[in-house]
């Protein structure tokens, strides 16, 4: 429990350091316009790393300047009760949070920006993680990793070349290449969503990454990239720096055609690595769709990887929204399928290689709270996990589910969808 009374105390210490600042009071709803950067590109298409999202997207957090620099902070904590259901059952009070940094300003022609997001999940889910059926991470199964400490510390300048195209530079320590989509993180679609989709690791895993160099062109509806970065996941120990190395490479188209949408398409090799988390080299490619029509947020995510040797990927799938009913209550869903091998899950025995895995989550979130400087929200999230009949004996039935019961608390302005009225 005191896990959770330090990570709102730490929201409340950063939003109240805010106070003159311009809050944005929720997705989709901005008090003022959003502010306009390259190529006159607004902000809110700002994701994780250098993702776009759709133009309508929220810029959920605080926004102050001080003479040429702009800043802006948002963040959220969970404090949950999780419980998941079963011959693997177990359970967990917890917290899962971070908190994200952004202060830009204009530089030799150009906007330079800085990027810093921290996490105190290797305290408050512990360093095994948070309980999750058929999740995969190494070296447990069932569980998914907490986030470390410092999850990005990047740099990025933007330059145009004329009036219609510019030019882009991202480095970091620690960060995020062009591959996969806008992390779950940052998708307005999973705003009120606690748990990490199945097919993370297939899709936007790589958005901690030790060693990121990025370069991009762009127009103000087409951006294409190529990154450098380190294809190994972080170490156990979350909280210190891995070896930054440069030794996997992606590339990512993304499209953003009118406000609403944002399209994306990427490939990527990563090489071999060992450590506590080895894995072969492997080729990793996806596509990805994001819609925010006012307060209903959408994404389709399709993310495979293609071991070497393997003679076909293994798919994963994922369709995720959030609506915002009114300034009170909120509905999401999630609906997945993976494809997993034994290994993953740590299974012997008579077990196929690969198994065919589904999942389908809804949840309800309404507001408690809405006064300066937080917001907060009760919340809970039911999941029924679908498995083949060679699960059974490990699962205790075809139909494993879970229970998740949260409240959510945030800075006031970054409430998602209008709530923070």
């Amino acid at each position: 429990m005191k896990s959770w009374y330090t990570d709102a105390a730490a929201v409340a210490v950063v939003v109240t350091a805010l106070a003159g600042a311009s809050p944005v009071s929720g997705y989709g709803q901005h008090e003022h316009a959003p502010e306009q950067g390259t190529l006159g590109i607004p902000s809110t298409r700002m994701g994780s790393g250098t993702a776009w999202l759709p133009d309508a997207a929220p810029l959920p957090g605080y926004h102050t300047s001080a003479g040429r620099w702009t800043l802006m902070v948002h963040g959220t904590a969970f404090l949950q009760y999780d419980r998941q259901f079963g011959t693997r059952a177990d359970d967990q009070f917890g917290s899962v949070n971070w908190l994200m940094a952004v202060a830009e300003r204009p530089a030799a022609g150009g906007t330079l920006r800085f990027r810093a997001m921290v996490s105190g999940e290797p305290w408050t889910v512990t360093a095994r993680g948070y309980p999750q059926l058929l999740q995969v991470a190494e070296p447990y199964a069932d569980r998914q990793h907490p986030h470390d400490v410092v999850s990005e510390a990047a740099v990025a300048y933007e330059h145009t070349v004329n009036t219609r195209v510019a030019g882009s530079l991202y480095a970091a320590p620690v960060g995020e290449p062009a591959l996969g989509p806008v992390t779950y993180l940052h998708r307005p679609s999973a705003a009120y969503d606690p748990a990490v989709p199945l097919g993370h690791h297939s899709q936007d895993v790589t958005h901690t990454s030790f060693g990121v160099v990025t370069v991009g062109v762009f127009t103000r509806s087409l951006r294409v990239e190529a990154s450098s970065f380190n294809g190994a996941h972080p170490d156990e120990d979350r909280t210190d720096f891995d070896l930054v190395r440069l030794d996997s490479y992606a590339t990512r188209v993304s499209w953003n055609q009118g406000r609403e949408w944002s399209a994306a398409a990427w490939f990527g090799h990563l090489a071999a690595a060992g450590g506590a988390h080895v894995h072969d080299a492997l080729d990793r490619f996806g596509a990805s769709v994001l819609r925010t029509r006012g307060s209903w947020s959408t994404a389709l995510v399709y993310g495979a990887d293609l071991p070497a040797g393997a003679g076909h990927p293994l798919n994963t799938l994922l369709f995720e929204t959030t609506l915002d009913l009114n300034e009170a209550n909120a509905v999401y869903g999630r609906a997945e399928y993976v494809r997993r091998t034994a290994a993953d899950l740590a299974l012997i025995g008579s077990v196929s290689r690969e198994l065919d895995i589904g999942a389908v989550s809804v949840g309800y979130e309404r507001r408690i709270w809405g006064r300066a400087p937080l917001a907060a929200g009760l919340g809970a999230r039911g999941t029924l996990n679908l498995v083949p009949e060679a699960l059974r004996p490990f699962y205790g039935s075809r139909t494993p589910a879970a229970l998740l019961a949260y409240l959510q608390v945030r800075p006031s302005g970054s409430a998602p969808m209008g709530m923070s009225r």
